[in-house]
């Protein structure tokens, strides 16, 4: 088990920051209601998906028992039609962490959005806000070309960024153009400068839970049936109702293509069972990837956090916050 990280030189005079990550349907609300109860602490989203109203069933958001077990904050505070950036989480979740350590109660941060926590630890590049005008431009840009072509015209004007990125990642294409056209320099460039903000003040303590492949794989399953049994179509018949512009961040959320598909009569229920069930299952082999090597050096449960394990993984998250706040 690897040693817990401190991203900050500031005395311990104050509770520690317990990032809780981990891939989906891997036990972290579980784990951080457990922890919460355990540590006097708070629960702070950090799932880009669960912050959406719309998104409660399809992203399978704390349940009305665990919100009465634990006090939960961001999820489910932004509409679909407004994107939040990793930039606007970072501070959200900052000012939550302050508001946690006023009452002298324990942050908790869990998710599993990789950007959200490096953007947390690390801070973000000083990217200007692009404007609005551009923001609009831009999205219409896409819809009109398809990502593929605004791919193509990224790599001529700014090849670095250009190369770093699949030619099918359109929210992200869509975000290096949008600061090519707004500041004149690439993405790129302005990633190299120096940070804005740093971590918040006090101690960022990591926990990763890492189950085997094959266990997360067959939880990863179950998770998405039970959307579906629990009202994940309905609900992704009521999104689509909306009309909203296929390009907004919250319409990548996993399995919602395929329930929407299953809502309209186009697609069977096997079949939508069999991709949202793949679906979920690529996604949480890329988070299995970055957590790994993004946040190498957190303590790790390497299993899957069950009502059998989870004694022992609220021993392991007390011990780390415990010491580090010592």
């Amino acid at each position: 088990m690897a040693s817990s990280a401190i991203l900050s030189s500031e005395p311990a005079s104050e509770p520690a920051v317990l990032l809780l990550a981990g891939p989906t349907a891997s036990g972290k609300s579980a784990l951080a209601v457990a922890a919460a109860q355990a540590l006097n602490g708070v629960i702070v989203n950090a799932d880009s998906m669960q912050i959406y109203r719309e998104l409660n069933r399809i992203t399978a958001r704390p349940d009305e028992t665990a919100l009465a077990a634990a006090p939960h904050r961001l999820y489910g505070v932004r509409a679909m039609a407004e994107p939040c950036s990793a930039a606007a989480w970072r501070a959200l979740a900052v000012s939550e962490i302050a508001a946690a350590r006023a009452a002298g109660r324990v942050a908790i941060l869990t998710g599993g959005t990789g950007m959200y926590f490096r953007a947390l630890r690390h801070g973000l590049a000083p990217v200007p806000p692009i404007p609005a005008a551009v923001r609009v431009a831009a999205r219409a840009q896409l819809e009109a070309e398809g990502t593929d072509v605004l791919h193509a015209k990224l790599a001529v004007r700014d090849p670095e960024s250009a190369a770093r990125l699949s030619p099918g990642d359109s929210q992200r294409i869509l975000r290096a153009w949008e600061v090519l056209e707004a500041t004149g320099r690439s993405l790129a460039a302005w990633q190299r400068e120096p940070a804005a903000d740093g971590a918040p003040a006090g101690h960022l303590v990591e926990l990763v839970i890492e189950p085997a492949r094959d266990v997360l794989y067959a939880a990863c399953d179950a998770r998405f049936a039970e959307i579906v049994a629990q009202g994940g179509v309905e609900e992704a018949g009521a999104i689509a109702a909306l009309d909203l512009e296929p390009a907004l961040p919250a319409m990548k959320a996993v399995g919602l293509r395929e329930l929407i598909g299953l809502a309209a009569g186009r697609i069977t229920r096997e079949e939508a069972l069999e991709a949202g069930m793949r679906a979920t299952r690529r996604y949480a082999k890329r988070q299995l990837t970055w957590f790994r090597h993004q946040m190498a050096d957190a303590v790790r449960i390497e299993a899957r956090v069950t009502p059998e394990t989870l004694e022992n993984a609220v021993a392991v998250a007390s011990r780390i916050v415990l010491t580090d706040s010592a």
